[in-house]
């Protein structure tokens, strides 16, 4: 679930917080720190955590590296739809071929092998079912974004997350930004008073198409049963849009901003240039919050014939300020509150390797609070306001969008279980 833009993007209480983590030491000081005793599922501290991976495509196989750099894992099982994909990571990780599982159902044969945690990187529409079966086998998860492609699926999420708590397990959800040092400062110094009063606000996410594979197989076979799947990227039903697939990490940056979810959005979007699958290119929302604070939304996937700036961004005005934020590039704050912040050009990486750091030491240390969900779940669910908003023509509401069943189907004939 890579774009284009995000390859080349231009605390005192004891708790490893994701402040914490980068700050200072940094991210490959604290994930090889020692860890204070306790257990995991039975096992001394400090032994590895046992992981299956679900998802072993190009996503999948680069987490994965990550995850055995860390130091504190080890691989034992993998799964995706494709015998293909699970060999090519099987192969690359020594995965024994017995542990190795395919099909629609390959999380379930995956959950039930001995392991302590399931790290989930397939196509978002399968993220609610593989979560779910993971927390029902007492399994540790950690989750690609989105989380989800509908509103059921999101609040299959939340109750999934709100049990791991329950049952003392971690369910950690991976967005780069909120482990970077300088948007958690910068959006921490923002709900403390530093631009002041918001007036409006901007978030934009601005690149090429980044499916070059998958565009080639969506034209040449269209129809086939697996085609969906080989390109989810593609389909509504598998990707959940751009506007979800893609674009939540700058609506995740505003929803994190505002610190509550919007009153409503209205707005439109198309397919102005793509010939294939049946996902939009363009969206232009504009997200209404309390006291009358809007922010404009644009995304589009296109060639932008070198207009600047592209990429990730959002600005929020304020009485006394602005915000400032891009996704590889700088983060601060201008006016009366000046913070200089910083530049994270490698937050691609630094943040899945600052989350992969933190949920380790959460299994380790037995934190099962798992902050990452209800943030996750509004910033998913304001995705799918703005993507109803731009589809309908029409103004949808938060409170509506809640009581809202409709889920995205995926067609199944021909698919083997």
């Amino acid at each position: 679930m890579t774009t284009s833009a995000e390859k080349n993007p231009s605390g005192g209480t004891g708790r490893l917080n994701r402040r914490d983590f980068v700050v200072g030491t940094g991210a490959a000081a604290v994930a090889f720190s020692v860890i204070q005793p306790q257990s995991v599922r039975g096992s001394q501290a400090n032994s590895k955590v046992r992981f299956g991976i679900v998802g072993c495509g190009g996503r999948g196989t680069w987490i994965t590296d990550l995850f055995l750099k860390h130091g504190g894992y080890q691989l034992v099982a993998a799964a995706d739809y494709f015998q293909d994909r699970v060999d090519g990571l099987g192969g690359k990780f020594n995965v024994p071929a017995d542990k190795r599982f395919t099909g629609l159902a390959c999380h379930q044969s995956l959950v039930e092998q001995d392991l302590d945690a399931v790290v989930i990187q397939s196509p978002p529409y399968f993220h609610p079912e593989q979560a779910e079966a993971a927390v029902d086998a007492g399994k540790h998860v950690y989750v690609a974004k989105p989380i989800a492609v509908d509103v059921p699926g999101c609040k299959s999420i939340e109750a999934s997350g709100r049990k791991a708590t329950e049952t003392k397990r971690c369910f950690l959800i991976d967005f780069q930004t909120r482990a970077d040092q300088y948007y958690v400062e910068c959006i921490k110094r923002v709900h403390e008073g530093a631009l002041g009063t918001f007036a409006f606000g901007e978030s934009t996410y601005h690149a090429g198409i980044p499916w070059a594979g998958q565009i080639s197989l969506a034209k040449e076979a269209p129809d086939h049963p697996e085609t969906q799947l080989r390109a989810w990227g593609l389909f509504r039903a598998t990707s959940g849009d751009i506007i979800t697939e893609q674009n939540i990490h700058t609506l995740d940056v505003m929803s994190w901003i505002m610190n509550q979810p919007p009153v409503c959005a209205f707005g439109t979007g198309g397919r102005k240039v793509r010939e294939f699958g049946d996902c939009f290119d363009t969206f232009s929302v504009t997200f209404q919050y309390p006291d009358n604070v809007g922010v404009a939304f644009s995304s589009r996937q296109f060639d932008g014939f070198g207009t600047q700036p592209e990429g990730i961004r959002n600005r929020m005005f304020g009485t006394l300020g602005v915000l400032e934020t891009s996704y590889g590039g700088e983060t601060l704050i201008r006016g009366k509150n000046f913070y200089r912040g910083g530049s994270s050009p490698a937050i691609y990486r630094d943040g899945a390797v600052a989350n992969i750091a933190i949920f380790h030491d959460d299994i380790q240390n037995g934190r099962y609070e798992n902050p990452t969900v209800p943030e996750s779940v509004r910033s998913n669910l304001v995705t799918i306001l703005g993507r109803n908003a731009a589809y309908r023509g029409e103004v949808v509401y938060w409170d509506d969008l809640l009581k809202c069943d409709e889920r995205f189907e995926l067609n199944r004939k021909g698919l083997k279980t």
